[in-house]
Order: C-alpha cells, then sequence, then structure tokens
C-alpha cells in the first residue's frame, strides 16, 4: 500500500491534529475502529494537560498521539504498524485521483484512470502470451515461456477479479 494513513501529512494525523488543536477527541475517533477507542481516548487525555508545558514538550506529546492513533487505525484495518512516514511521499497515481473525486463528487477521472491502467496491463499480458502461443508445442523451453505467461495472464486476471470484489483493507467481500 502507498504511504498514506501512516504519513505526517495523511488523512489520520492531519484529523489527529485538528483533534489535538480543538481539544475535541471526538475529531479523530471516525479514524479508529470501536474497539481502539478507548486507547485513543486514554493517549489523548495523557497528550492534552502536556501540550501547554512549551514547543518542545507539545512537540513530543503531538508525536506520541500522532504514533498511537496511527497505530490503532492501521490495527483496524488488519495492518502491521510500521511507523509514522514523513511528509511529501508519493501516494502513487490513484489515491490523489480518489481524493480528488470524493472532494468534487464526480468518480469520472477515478474512473478512467483505473480503466486505463488496467487496460494497457492486460493488454501486455495478453500481447505476451499471443506471442508466446506459435511455441505452445515446442520445443519444451519455449511451450514453457508460453505456459508462464498464459498462466500469468489467468492468475493475474482472478487476481483482480478478487480485488474487485474484495472490501477496502482485503477481507473477502460480504455482499456476493
Amino acid at each position: 500500500m502507498p504511504p498514506h494513513c501512516d504519513a505526517m501529512d495523511g488523512p489520520v494525523v492531519k484529523a489527529a491534529r485538528k483533534a489535538l488543536e480543538a481539544g475535541d477527541v471526538k475529531l479523530i475517533l471516525p479514524y479508529v475502529h470501536k474497539e481502539g477507542e478507548a486507547e485513543v481516548l486514554r493517549a489523548f487525555d495523557k497528550v492534552m494537560p502536556v501540550r501547554k508545558d512549551g514547543a518542545p514538550t507539545k512537540e513530543v506529546a503531538d508525536l506520541y498521539f500522532f504514533e498511537t492513533v496511527v497505530r490503532v487505525h492501521r490495527a483496524g484495518e488488519g495492518a502491521p504498524y510500521t511507523g509514522l512516514k514523513p511528509s511529501g511521499l508519493t501516494e502513487g497515481p490513484v489515491i490523489p485521483v480518489a481524493e480528488k473525486a470524493i472532494e468534487t463528487g464526480s468518480v469520472d477521472e477515478l474512473l478512467k484512470v483505473l480503466s486505463d491502467i488496467l487496460r494497457a496491463e492486460v493488454q501486455e499480458k495478453f500481447d505476451l502470451v499471443m506471442r508466446l502461443k506459435p511455441h505452445a508445442a515446442g520445443p519444451v523451453d519455449a511451450a514453457r515461456e508460453y505456459v508462464e505467461a498464459m498462466l500469468g495472464l489467468q492468475v493475474y486476471s482472478h487476481k483482480l477479479y478478487q480485488c474487485m470484489k474484495a472490501e477496502p483493507h482485503g477481507e473477502e467481500h460480504k455482499h456476493g
């Protein structure tokens, strides 16, 4: 997964920062699963009084809160926590387009980007299979190369199907 939820400029840290600045823990709670809420509330209660002690203490307290919230958020996704990532890392080509779709209320550009990527990737794999298909009957090494490409296309297609039917964080689709 591209850096995003665990980045210092990602949506979880942005929400955590807003919660701290406003003194309102409810601004971060939507980003954590219900089971992690108590831990976030405890961390918030610990950092709020300490933030008033000055810049160095505030910085450490904020970082502790960001790390707690991101770790709990990642656990709710079933993903490991590997630390906070710095701001400015690339999110890949899709996340910014998905964010813009949410902002504008239009999914058209997101569908175009995803469709274009899908079309190019499948076409490349299919073209390889078609180039190798005349060698399917042998010699063995050439036939083996064809079989690898042919099965590769099939497995790749199946994985895409599974991803399309999966819930956002990878668990199996609950709606048939």
